[in-house]
Order: structure tokens, then C-alpha cells, then sequence
């Protein structure tokens, strides 16, 4: 690829975003789903994005291209589906989510923690942390393949070009850079702290955050070089710091914390100290509703979710499930009407109404039930986790 001049580089992303957002041009919507306008207004420029990445088709949202429905053709015809990674049961089960039932209970490898999309949509991944493998699902016909070797993948993420697969190695305190389809090791990281497990990316794709459960500590990572260049410890003793998530307008990075019971909300760009917006007890999982308006945050110690408003840049709401649980992993369905989690600790799936908060379903699946994945998702790629889409 031509290197870029400093004069030809702005010239030529706002071709590729003027070109691309004509191409996406989005189906009209359902009756009666949620399609608001992006929350925050204000003077936009498309930032000029890491090489080979498909620029933003609204600077002022990143998530603009997750709208209800919005399905790529890629898979448009996939089955909707809800994959759920039991760790303590080596399987996954398969919800269909018209019935609420499980459909089909599929052999992994030891100890799953995620079901992950792949960049191009494509496969899903099974991150078989104690097996060492990954097991790839097809999610067309729901068949699993060959599992592919690859040491101590805790959580599995990709680059906003597609280029890098990259494996949180927790227990090997490592980043692994590999071959986003073969899975080969293309660069190893090593980081100082202790067990890496999330992640997400800026909105120009230049850097990523990831959270270090173990010894309370924040990465900054530059994606082209695939080098940490900045590290930092949370201000709180005993911090376990877990999922981690950018606002729709690029300024704000939100990072889950299970013992601090809220989130970090970091400024990414300047990575300075981080402030605690305390949310439940065991915050731990975090998901942006199909609107780009609000997220949802789950406090898996005391079995609730909290619903953070990004314009008014507070919580807004607090859902408690019937009978207790335990929230953890999981995502939004892709006309944005159902917000699915599994249960870490009672072998169970929730499903749950993000208008209401009304839990509509309550699934046994297989003991320690984590990072859930619901597919198809709307989106052009992913980012990985259990499908973090732009």
C-alpha cells in the first residue's frame, strides 16, 4: 500500500467516508423501533482512522452502523441465535430466542469463557481458556469445527482494520497478536500486570484500552505497533477492573469494576486518573442499546442492571431481576427489544425487556454460564468480546 502524504491522508478519508456511508445506506426501520438520532450534537469530524479501517459512517457515533435490523448481507440469513459458553460444563447451548428454549447443546473444549465474533462476521469463536483452543461454530448451520490451538485464550478481540486477532492471554500475561483467520502468532506482547481479559478500541482505531483483572491496573495499547504505551493503576486498593466500553461520541471510555461496585470513566485520549460512578454491587459487564442513548450495566453481586444515560452522563434507571441472579456477560438483540445475559453463579440465561426492564424469560443452561454472544448482530465488523460491533 502507497504511504499516505500528510496532504493526501484527509482528502482520501473523506472519500472513503462520503463513498461508504452512500453504500450503507440503512433499510427502512420497523414499526415502533427505537431509531433516535445520535445523543450528543455537536461540530463533527470524521477522525482520520488507523490504516485499512472502515471509516466511521457518523463521527459523532460509533455505534451509527448498529441501528435495528441493520444486518450485513453477510448474515442476513444467518438463524437468530443465542450462544452461551458454560465453563464448569465444557459446552455451549444454543437459545433460540423466539422460544426461549434450548435448542441444541454443542461439546467444546475446557473451561469456555466467550463465544466471539470474528471480524468478518463470518465464524464464531469459542475461547477455550483451560483447553487451550479455539472452537470455531459456523454460525449458518450452527456446526462446530476443528478446535485450533492456541495457548490460554481468556477473551479474544480484533483489530478495527481486521488485520490482528488479538488473545488476552490472562494467565500468561500476554497480548498475542495472530492471523485473524488461521489464528497463526504473527506478534507476542508482554504486559506487567495481571490477567488481561477486556478491551475496546478508540474511535480512529489508533489505540485500544484493556482492563487487567487481577492487579487493578488499565493498559494503553498502540495498534499499529502493538506495543503498551501507557499503564496505570486504579485508585482504589484491591480494584478488579473488567469490561471495558467507548461512548458513542469517542470522548469516554467506561470501565467495569467488581470490587469498586461501579464504573471508571476515563478520558482515553489524555489517559489520565480515571473517576468511579458507583453503580450495584460486582458491576461487570457493559452494553450500548441500539440508539446509541444508553448503556446497560450489569451488577452481577446483587442480581440487577443499571441503565446509564450518556446525554444526561448519569444512571438513570435500576432493573432487579425477580427472585435475585447473577448478570454477567452477554448483548442485545438485533431489533434492540431484548437485552440477554447469562448468570454466572445459577446456571442460567436471562432474557429481559430494555423498554421495561420485565424479565421475559429465565433459561437452565450448563453450569457457569459467561460470555454469551447474540447472533446475528447489526454491524459491518467486529471488534470481538461477545460482539462489540462498528
Amino acid at each position: 500500500m502507497p504511504r499516505l502524504t500528510k496532504r493526501s491522508t484527509p482528502l482520501l478519508a473523506a472519500a472513503l467516508f462520503a463513498a461508504l456511508g452512500a453504500a450503507c445506506e440503512a433499510p427502512a426501520e420497523k414499526e415502533g423501533a427505537r431509531t433516535s438520532p445520535p445523543v450528543r450534537t455537536r461540530e463533527a469530524v470524521a477522525p482520520v482512522g488507523l490504516p485499512g479501517m472502515p471509516p466511521l459512517l457518523d463521527p459523532r457515533d460509533v455505534y451509527a452502523a448498529d441501528r435495528p435490523g441493520r444486518l450485513s448481507p453477510v448474515v442476513r440469513d444467518f438463524p437468530s441465535r443465542v450462544y452461551v459458553p458454560n465453563a464448569n460444563s465444557n459446552t455451549v447451548s444454543v437459545i433460540d430466542p423466539a422460544t426461549y428454549e434450548v435448542v441444541e447443546t454443542i461439546p467444546v473444549g475446557v473451561q469456555p469463557q466467550h463465544v466471539v465474533p470474528s471480524w468478518d462476521l463470518k465464524t464464531l469463536w469459542v475461547n477455550n481458556n483451560r483447553g487451550h483452543t479455539l472452537t470455531p461454530i459456523d454460525p449458518a448451520t450452527g456446526v462446530a469445527g476443528r478446535p485450533v490451538d492456541v495457548h490460554d485464550p481468556y477473551n479474544l478481540y480484533f483489530t478495527p482494520n481486521g488485520r490482528y486477532a488479538v488473545v488476552m492471554a490472562s494467565m500468561d500475561r500476554e497480548l498475542v497478536f495472530r492471523d485473524p483467520h488461521t489464528m497463526r502468532t504473527l506478534k507476542t506482547t508482554p504486559v506487567s500486570c495481571y490477567g488481561v481479559n477486556h478491551a475496546d478500541f478508540s474511535a480512529d482505531g489508533r489505540y485500544f484500552i484493556v482492563s487487567c483483572e487481577f492487579s487493578g491496573e488499565l493498559l494503553k495499547v498502540d495498534t499499529e505497533s502493538m506495543e503498551v504505551i501507557g499503564q496505570q493503576r486504579l485508585p482504589l486498593g484491591g480494584a478488579m477492573p473488567q469490561d471495558v466500553k467507548l461512548s458513542p461520541d469517542g470522548r469516554t471510555f467506561y470501565v467495569a469494576d467488581m470490587v469498586a461496585d461501579g464504573m471508571w470513566v476515563l478520558d482515553g485520549d489524555r489517559f489520565t486518573t480515571p473517576n468511579l460512578l458507583p453503580t450495584g454491587k460486582g458491576c461487570h459487564g457493559l452494553y450500548v442499546s441500539r440508539d446509541s442513548r444508553e448503556m446497560y450495566v450489569t451488577n452481577r453481586g446483587e442480581g440487577s442492571v443499571s441503565v446509564f444515560d450518556f446525554a444526561q452522563d448519569r444512571l438513570t434507571k435500576k432493573w432487579r431481576l425477580p427472585n435475585g441472579g447473577s448478570p454477567d456477560m452477554g448483548g442485545v438483540s438485533a431489533d434492540g427489544r431484548v437485552l440477554w445475559l447469562s448468570g454466572r453463579y445459577h446456571s442460567e440465561v436471562y432474557a429481559i425487556d430494555t423498554a421495561t426492564g420485565e424479565q421475559l424469560a429465565r433459561i437452565p443452561v450448563g453450569s457457569g454460564p459467561h460470555g454469551l454472544a447474540v447472533y446475528p448482530q447489526p454491524g459491518r465488523y467486529s471488534l470481538g468480546h461477545t460482539g462489540v460491533f462498528r
